[in-house]
């Protein structure tokens, strides 16, 4: 039986949502759901395990435990429907198609300097005019003051009309009364109350927003609202998403800080904002974004380097103190971004834990690591589909290990592809080089081999004591 305190508990939890039921109410289905999960975290143990009451416990102590809770999360929470708000459209053309990526901002008046418009400008000055077609980019104007967000609203439509009119910048704002309480909230963390009720409420910012672009895109980027972009950034990512092809990820982040650059599939957005909204009082989005991440059964970090974003706000949306953080990883214009096509990795050489093949042919900061290679190993990608390429370069070694080079091996490529039972092999090669100091680098090779290539490998030509790390392998194609 339910104590009488657990039974307040829940109501008191169901009663904080009471701000989204006056002009248009949750979902009952959405109310249901969180209900029973409640009731799955304080029900007796003769009915649930006693392990699974510590979720809304370790949440709130930043241990949540991916590996434990993703049944529970993937079951009580799979939200695929959106939240139920009634959005005004302060800026919006009917999209005529879906696109490839959504930029979401969420942005509030702050008490010094305003760098919403910038941020907006280095969005657009650094897409081109190809990849312009692709994006669609939705600012949240989340501030409850009317008079800010009229004025925003303003400087916006006067210098970015054109962008309006074609449909790739759309201005919302979600109001207040779809708002859950953001006053008397748990002061995890020992925060002080304005700043509990600040991030809580960046919680809910975040996750209307989110709400609002899962179908406009098939992918979606989060950035803040005081980010400056490096050239082709959307170049960038669409090359990063194509090279993981067949490879499973919940997030991919373009920049190390904050909630700036975390890429999701758009698919993924109504239950991360529901996930928000469920957690919006525990602790910062960027800490619930991990445990995300987590449940879903991403387990590490892939991220690409170099970042393609950078804060360059000098006061904090909060209180305006001062926020110097900057991403040293970031480059303005960064370097020419290697096309990596799909393709499938084998290799023969001792694999050392989970350093497998395909992090070397990854466009995140992973890669290769393999025990003592012999004479005759060899580590070979066979692309999905035929290709002309223009340039290779690969790098071994790293600068903490910076003897497991390979360190006498040599680049084969071959055209001529046999199916071997369920297995693609190329059975004649070409030798492009040999590595020299460890690393390789080819140009015009669509000059030097007169067939489309199927197949590429190294092959070691020397046994060596030392490992071997492949550290990237990057393909221009023509």
């Amino acid at each position: 039986m339910f104590k009488f305190h657990q039974v307040k508990h829940i109501f008191d939890t169901l009663d904080k949502m009471r701000c989204l039921r006056k002009r248009s109410t949750v979902s009952f289905l959405g109310v249901l759901v969180i209900f029973l999960l409640f009731m799955n975290l304080y029900i007796e143990d003769s009915y649930v395990m006693e392990g699974d009451k510590q979720l809304v416990r370790e949440t709130s102590t930043h241990q949540l435990n991916p590996e434990r809770y993703v049944h529970t999360f993937k079951d009580l929470s799979n939200f695929s429907g959106a939240i139920n708000v009634t959005y005004r459209f302060l800026a919006v053309m009917p999209l005529q198609r879906k696109r490839f990526l959504t930029i979401g901002l969420s942005s509030v008046r702050r008490k010094k300097g305003n760098y919403l418009l910038e941020t907006i400008k280095s969005i657009f000055e650094q897409t081109s005019y190809e990849e312009l077609k692709e994006i669609s980019v939705v600012v949240h104007l989340a501030d409850f003051n009317s008079s800010w967000r009229e004025v925003m609203l303003q400087d916006i439509t006067q210098k970015f009309a054109h962008h309006i009119i074609a449909g790739r910048l759309m201005v919302i704002h979600a109001p207040e009364e779809y708002y859950p309480i953001l006053s008397g909230l748990k002061r995890n963390y020992n925060d002080p109350e304005d700043r509990v009720r600040f991030r809580s409420k960046q919680n809910v910012d975040y996750a209307f927003l989110l709400n609002f672009c899962a179908n406009i895109s098939d992918y979606y980027v989060m950035l803040e609202d005081d980010v400056r972009c490096s050239k082709n950034f959307f170049t960038a990512i669409k090359k990063v998403i194509t090279s993981l092809v067949g490879t499973y990820w919940v997030t991919l982040e373009f920049s190390k800080l904050g909630y700036i650059g975390k890429l999701y599939h758009s698919h993924d957005l109504p239950r991360l904002a529901h996930f928000l909204l469920m957690f919006y009082q525990e602790m910062p989005c960027d800490w619930l974004l991990t445990h995300f991440r987590g449940l879903l059964a991403q387990k590490n970090v892939i991220r690409f380097k170099p970042s393609l974003f950078q804060h360059m706000g000098y006061y904090s949306s909060y209180k305006g103190t001062e926020n110097k953080l900057k991403d040293d990883d970031f480059e303005e214009e960064p370097f020419d971004i290697p096309d990596n096509p799909p393709a499938s990795l084998y290799t023969n050489m001792s694999v050392f834990e989970n350093y497998d093949a395909s992090k070397a042919y990854s466009s995140v900061d992973e890669y290769f690591w393999g025990k003592s290679p012999s004479t005759g190993d060899v580590f070979v990608i066979i692309f999905e589909n035929p290709i002309v390429i223009k340039r290779i370069k690969v790098n071994t070694g790293t600068e903490d290990r910076q003897n497991d080079i390979l360190h006498h091996g040599a680049l084969d490529v071959g055209g001529d592809i046999r199916y071997f039972k369920q297995n693609r092999q190329c059975v004649t090669y070409i030798r492009l080089g040999e590595f020299k100091n460890g690393n390789f680098e080819v140009s015009d090779v669509n000059q030097k081999i007169p067939f489309d290539i199927h197949c590429m490998r190294i092959y070691v030509t020397k046994t060596q004591k030392e490992w071997l790390i492949i550290r990237s392998i990057s393909i221009w194609t023509s």
